[in-house]
């Protein structure tokens, strides 16, 4: 309730009161009234190690020999099978283009002949790139080129690589693995883009 009056010369020539609603109160009183802050936990995704089981429901996708776009699941990929999987930070960026990949693609044959059923490399880049770099470079029949678009493999396996800074957005750091019936038994995982510990080579000597 508020009251008023209005004087002139000390007499009092009007007066009046008037009633503000509660429903009008507590109007005012939410528009006064502090926000809640909400709590924002952020989860970190535990890397990978030797010995670990892959996340079996993340999908791929890839072009078959056909031209068409398939997807793939990890479990799928990978299940009752020896799997060599690599990643790249990026098709046809230097370094992935001219050693890590050509070097799979020239050892595959020796790979295979050491009970390795399935060869892939993955970036996070979409299937239509990651199918025309395969084709430049001759990966057909020998590698197995994955689009993980959205990098949810890589977050999954707690490989993300944040280049925001170099304008590439999140991709993958570079690795190679050995995977056993979906069961991590080797894992050279390199810091950031370096190439040192993940070529063919490497995979070679540990088979």
């Amino acid at each position: 309730m508020m009251a008023a009056r209005v004087c002139k010369n000390g007499v009092v020539v009007a007066s009046w009161t008037r009633q503000f609603s509660s429903k009008r109160t507590n109007d005012l009183r939410s528009v006064v009234a502090p926000r809640r802050t909400r709590t924002v936990v952020n989860v970190q995704t535990q890397a990978l190690s030797v010995g670990d089981k892959l996340p079996s429901d993340v999908t791929l996708n890839y072009f078959d020999g056909e031209g068409n776009m398939q997807e793939i699941t990890v479990g799928d990929l990978t299940k009752g099978k020896k799997v060599v999987m690599f990643a790249v930070p990026g098709a046809f960026t230097p370094t992935c283009s001219l050693k890590h990949l050509p070097g799979f693609i020239e050892r595959a044959d020796e790979l295979k002949g050491k009970g390795v059923d399935t060869i892939a490399c993955i970036s996070v880049n979409d299937a239509f790139v990651m199918d025309a770099w395969g084709k430049s470079v001759g990966a057909d029949g020998k590698v197995l080129m994955l689009a993980d678009g959205s990098a949810v493999f890589a977050k999954a396996i707690g490989a993300e690589l944040d280049l925001n800074d170099k304008g590439l957005g999140m991709r993958s750091r570079r690795y190679a693995m050995l995977v056993d019936d979906s069961v991590v038994k080797v894992l050279n995982m390199e810091e950031g883009g370096a190439f040192t510990v993940s070529s063919a080579d490497d995979i070679l000597n540990a088979l």
